[in-house]
């Protein structure tokens, strides 16, 4: 009994770990998508403000829950400077208790920009919170509040329109599947983006355009 009990586990883990890659995927494909429409887009991300980053991260479909009032989460990718280029991804997990959408229940693309390596060993822990850690603005194009102090700057799009939403609180936390599902063993952000990681194949499209966007 013990035996076929440990055989149905193991068959259980392959093909949760299966399903977990294959999301994995397909959010780093919406990713590049995002990357794609906000760097097209008149008040989206500019070639300079990636340029004068130290890291970025990308969350595709950020998620305002709808039956908790203000509370958000969403998974993507965070990746920083190396040398002239960009390290390989980590995955993190940005959450929120309180956000306070302005566009509740609706998916909102959102990019995160660093612009202080100070901060780097701080962004890539165990956790990262809005606020205390660090100030942030939104730097959506014309409609910008920028705070000249802010070190971190994000950039949120739904549905052909920039969004915006309560900043203070929000976390940017590891996400160890998302890492697991990649690398295919358990690392952390800060051994994947500051210890020379390769790109993994499924990657390199976000990658491209993260580097493309940088050389314009």
């Amino acid at each position: 009994m013990r035996k076929n009990q440990c055989i149905l586990f193991l068959t259980l883990a392959a093909a949760l770990t299966a399903v977990a890659a294959d999301d994995t995927g397909g959010r780093l494909a919406r990713a590049t998508a995002v990357l794609n429409t906000m760097t097209d887009a008149d008040q989206g991300l500019r070639p300079e403000q990636i340029g004068s980053a130290d890291c970025i991260a990308v969350i595709p479909g950020f998620k305002k829950g709808a039956a908790v009032v203000g509370a958000g989460f969403g998974r993507g990718f965070i990746s920083c400077r190396n040398g002239s280029g960009w390290s390989a991804p980590g995955a993190v997990t940005l959450e929120s208790a309180s956000l306070g959408v302005q566009i509740g229940g609706e998916k909102i693309d959102i990019v995160i920009l660093s612009l202080d390596k100070e901060r780097r060993s701080k962004l890539l822990s165990e956790r990262f919170t809005i606020g205390s850690d660090a100030s942030a603005a939104w730097g959506n194009g014309k409609a910008a509040h920028l705070d000249p102090n802010a070190k971190i700057l994000f950039f949120g799009h739904t549905k052909g329109a920039f969004a915006g939403f309560g900043l203070d609180g929000a976390t940017l936390k590891p996400d160890e599947a998302g890492v697991k599902a990649l690398y295919g063993k358990t690392l952390t952000n800060s051994a994947i983006v500051q210890g020379g990681a390769e790109t993994p194949a499924v990657a390199q499209p976000l990658m491209a355009k993260l580097a493309q966007e940088s050389n314009r």
